[in-house]
């Protein structure tokens, strides 16, 4: 059974507007889905069969999405230039985790305890990653001006062009993370050995 760790997904501010960058924090959502099982093997097989879908045929052991949305404020120029002045985000990370419908033996329970809590740290980073990508995407917005823009229009199109950069880098950082951590001897490779063989 092949079963992955996956993420869904999803540039210098002038000083006079760092004051109005916002401050904010990410709100984090725990969704569960039911595994069953009575070994370690079991469970892990469970999660194969259960697990959230990655494309159309991939389960994975645990997701992490975000919704993100913007509050955003251009503002046109006497000069005839437009500038973004605010760019206030709201985001909710949700995480979607592995979770026993049953009660586990003592021991069983324990090398569980030991794999969701390297799933749960797993996840983080990813969580991680997101964040630095919305501070990204905000750093780059406060401030940023186009001439000659007077509708405030040429701005979303560079804007547009910015974000998709800095998405791109953040799908990498996520699958470098996750091919380390799945390669042989990585630490998902070691919480699955954990899990099912107990060593």
């Amino acid at each position: 059974m092949k079963v992955f760790w996956q993420v869904a997904c999803l540039l210098l501010m002038p000083a006079v507007f760092a004051l109005a960058q916002s401050q904010w924090q990410a709100t984090e959502q725990v969704e569960t889905y039911p595994i069953t099982g009575d070994s370690g093997v079991d469970l892990y097989a469970s999660i194969g069969e259960r697990g959230p879908k990655v494309g159309s045929e991939v389960r994975a052991i645990a997701h992490t999405n975000f919704k993100l949305t913007w509050t955003r404020k251009y503002e046109p120029q006497a000069n005839g230039a437009c500038t973004l002045t605010t760019a206030r985000p709201r985001l909710i990370i949700i995480y979607t985790l592995p979770k026993p419908a049953i009660k586990l033996s003592a021991e069983l329970q324990k090398k569980w305890d030991v794999f969701i809590a390297g799933v749960r740290k797993h996840e983080r980073v990813h969580a991680v990653i997101i964040t630095d990508m919305v501070k990204e995407i905000e750093r780059v917005s406060v401030g940023l001006s186009v001439a000659n823009d007077p509708k405030c229009e040429k701005i979303r199109t560079e804007l547009q062009a910015k974000l998709g950069e800095i998405s791109k880098a953040q799908r990498q950082r996520n699958a470098d993370f996750d091919r380390m951590e799945m390669s042989e001897g990585g630490n998902v490779h070691q919480l699955i050995l954990q899990l099912v063989n107990g060593r």
